[in-house]
């Protein structure tokens, strides 16, 4: 059985529909995928509707965290999207999105690169129509200005961590968000630990990790393509200590991180007991 637990589509910054992500995941051979946008579930219920008989979707997403003044992003799975706490903090993490590209946007002008919001929306509304409007959709406006290369190199350039148009945004204590996601009936893995933003090494403290792990934190995603093998050995380590399951995954994207689906994967045994405490939701089995 291959299980990739970590995937974007185009509600958020991915670039494929939901239903899309389904069919490049039966083409990478996957018999389990978790569909994880980016602080909003708003792609679940098309990707559900596109599950094919004996394969199984995993309800989740993945929340904007911070501690520390660096970024850590937490895998949450088959909770009650309605739980009124979570919800409400959804609303504000999203709500803040807006102000936030709004922003960047402002940045870019004064900075003369001719980026308009307009064209921001439009590049989130053509790409998926969902209700997140993130940095992937700014990158692309400014490649269409000129202004980079590509997407990457618009990152680098301008809208990465420190660039003249970043701008901070809220984002929830990752402790407080494991906190939410398991009184909403999920369960939860720390997601690329290694690669965070804002932080002199990019990586999330182990410190963060245990004080996770005491709110009921389940997993950690050692293996993500953007660990290297030290960083993968240090992890399963400290998931070890600390009593946690290990998960592996693509984090694709799509077109922007080149159709990765199953680059990376979770052990069954893993999976079973990470999703075992799990009462919010079930996951979607194709019949």
């Amino acid at each position: 059985m291959r299980i990739d637990l970590h995937s974007h589509s185009s509600v958020s910054d991915g670039t494929d529909a939901p239903a899309a992500v389904i069919e490049y995941a039966l083409a990478a051979g996957l018999d389990v995928l978790a569909l994880t946008d980016h602080d909003t579930m708003a792609g679940i219920a098309a990707a559900a509707a596109a599950v094919p008989r004996g394969f199984t979707l995993v309800p989740g997403m993945e929340l904007s965290c911070a501690s520390n003044g660096g970024s850590v992003h937490l895998l949450g799975y088959l909770f009650d999207p309605e739980s009124p706490e979570l919800a409400a903090e959804l609303r504000r993490v999203r709500a803040d999105r807006v102000i936030r590209a709004q922003g960047m946007v402002e940045r870019l002008n004064d900075a003369g690169v001719g980026v308009t919001w307009e064209r921001v929306t439009e590049i989130a509304g053509d790409i998926g129509g969902g209700d997140v409007v993130g940095r992937p959709h700014i990158a692309r406006a400014i490649v269409e200005a000129g202004a980079a290369e590509d997407v990457q190199d618009a990152f680098d350039r301008w809208v990465g961590h420190g660039g003249p148009a970043y701008v901070e945004r809220y984002a929830l204590d990752p402790v407080r968000a494991v906190g939410l996601v398991r009184a909403a009936g999920g369960v939860c893995a720390l997601a690329h630990p290694a690669r965070g933003e804002g932080t002199d090494t990019g990586a999330v403290s182990p410190e963060t990790a245990e004080a996770m792990a005491q709110a009921g934190l389940g997993g950690i995603e050692a293996d993500h393509p953007a660990h290297d093998d030290a960083e993968r050995v240090y992890w399963r380590g400290i998931a070890g200590d600390l009593g946690l399951v290990v998960t592996g995954s693509s984090d694709d994207h799509g077109d922007l991180s080149g159709h990765r689906l199953g680059c990376e994967t979770t052990a069954p045994e893993a999976f079973e007991a990470l999703i075992a405490p799990a009462t919010g939701t079930a996951p979607v089995v194709g019949a």
